[in-house]
């Protein structure tokens, strides 16, 4: 007999269960992609080479690997009609993977040593885009609907806030501490985030393979070739629109944010545990804010919010820039990332609104597409070569390099505003609820 829970007793309720699965498979999702968005990069600027073209390099790379890895894994846990499997394998190596990192900076010549970073972080990103960013990103759509979901991105949203919290709070602690005594502090960082997918493991384990999904009876191919077919985006043009913002918006975002420690670090001559600590407050306001944030999505609709939240983050971009003193900085990040917390849950509230109802897998890899592997591609270099351009000379452990300058926000800010161009011209929903994915069943 096939156990099965309803996810939302009511259509516009989430249920404790389905919240706790959420939140753990969320914040163990969320605490290796903040590692990997940027202490990979700080260990390779600090302890491999200041180069920041070296960190475009790396991130465009895995941004690529994570596109093709989220598109194909996607289409292929709609084949197969399940979503389980593919989450307890891509947790349990990617803790694996994460621990491993730092063995890269062992090796030489120093081109070696960023080729090795390189290879690792995409073999990482492989195993995480699996489980997270196409598998567990079409799990979610399957188990909300329209009503709920703005709560269910508030708990999600909050797992991202919490687990950058923990990032930036003790990462300067222990990744210094162990440095100055062990002479490992990297290392010995790196395994405990890589732990952590623990947690991720445990919520895949709860999890519960939705009711309504069934193997779709189609090849890998012919999900693929149908992806990218014209009629697809003509009959999804609303989901294209908002995807064509979050494009916009995430390519402005890799512009500065890969460089964000680097620049507080290097540039203003904060350490990392105070460069850390700045990002750090941010973050618990947002946490305190996520969730509630998520109710007034739901109630008052994504439109709106979306349109404020991008306009109110390229302005506080500029107010980062202008903001020397500590404290000014961390009121300055503050705004920053409340305008972020709102445009992430309204953007992807939205979207998934609006994904086909059988083909939630892979309109999740249509969005790591928009969201992660093009601006990644295009933000990242333009955040490295400015920073070569205007940033000023840099000598680490005898290894030349730049530092990146304001430049950054502010090609940055200018680049996110047309953001609101596509949402203007998207409806709010499809008006109707995908109901049979409510409920969820367990295999026997």
């Amino acid at each position: 007999m096939k156990k099965s829970i309803d996810t939302n007793s009511s259509k516009e309720n989430v249920s404790r269960e389905t919240k706790w699965i959420i939140f753990l498979i969320g914040l163990s999702g969320n605490l290796a992609w903040a590692v990997e968005n940027q202490f990979y990069n700080v260990y390779m600027y600090n302890k491999i080479s200041p180069t920041p073209i070296y960190i475009s390099i790396m991130v465009a790379a895995s941004a690529i690997v994570a596109g093709i890895t989220a598109i194909i894994m996607g289409a292929l846990s709609d084949i197969k009609g399940k979503r389980r499997p593919f989450m307890l394998f891509g947790f349990i190596f990617w803790g694996i993977t994460t621990a491993i990192y730092p063995l890269a900076g062992v090796f030489r010549p120093v081109l070696l040593a960023i080729a090795i970073a390189i290879l690792f972080d995409c073999i990482m990103t492989y195993f995480g885009s699996t489980a997270f960013d196409a598998v567990f990103s079409g799990y979610f759509t399957d188990i909300t609907n329209e009503q709920n979901r703005g709560k269910a991105l508030g708990v999600l949203q909050t797992t991202m806030l919490l687990s950058t919290l923990v990032i930036y709070g003790i990462s300067g602690f222990i990744i210094e501490g162990f440095e100055a005594t062990i002479g490992f502090g990297y290392e010995i960082f790196f395994v405990i985030m890589g732990g952590f997918a623990i947690l991720g493991i445990i919520g895949a384990y709860m999890s519960k393979e939705p009711v309504g999904l069934e193997p779709s009876g189609l090849s890998l191919k012919e999900h693929v070739k149908k992806l990218f077919r014209k009629d697809m985006i003509k009959d999804n043009k609303d989901c294209f629109l908002i995807l064509t913002g979050i494009l916009i918006w995430a390519t402005a975002f890799y512009i500065f944010f890969p460089f964000i420690l680097v620049y507080l670090q290097h540039y203003l001559g904060f350490d990392l545990s105070a460069s850390s600590i700045i990002v750090f407050i941010g973050f618990i306001i947002c946490i305190i804010l996520a969730y509630p944030l998520g109710m007034y999505i739901d109630k008052i609709g994504r439109k709106k919010i979306t349109i404020v939240c991008v306009v109110g983050d390229g302005l506080s971009l500029f107010l980062f820039i202008i903001s020397a003193n500590f404290f000014l900085l961390i009121i300055a990040a503050v705004l920053m990332q409340l305008f972020m917390t709102g445009w992430n849950m309204a953007a992807n509230a939205w979207m998934r609104d609006l994904f086909p109802a059988s083909q939630t897998g892979e309109f999740s890899g249509y969005y790591t597409l928009f969201a992660a592997t093009l601006p990644m591609v295009i933000g990242s270099p333009i955040g490295g070569i400015l920073s070569s351009i205007s940033g000023q000379r840099i000598l680490i452990d005898g290894i030349p390099g730049y530092v990146p300058t304001p430049l950054i926000f502010i090609v940055a800010a200018f680049i996110m505003i047309p953001a609101i161009i596509p949402l203007f011209f998207a409806k709010e929903t499809k008006g109707k609820l995908v109901s049979k994915s409510s409920a969820l069943k367990k295999p026997m």
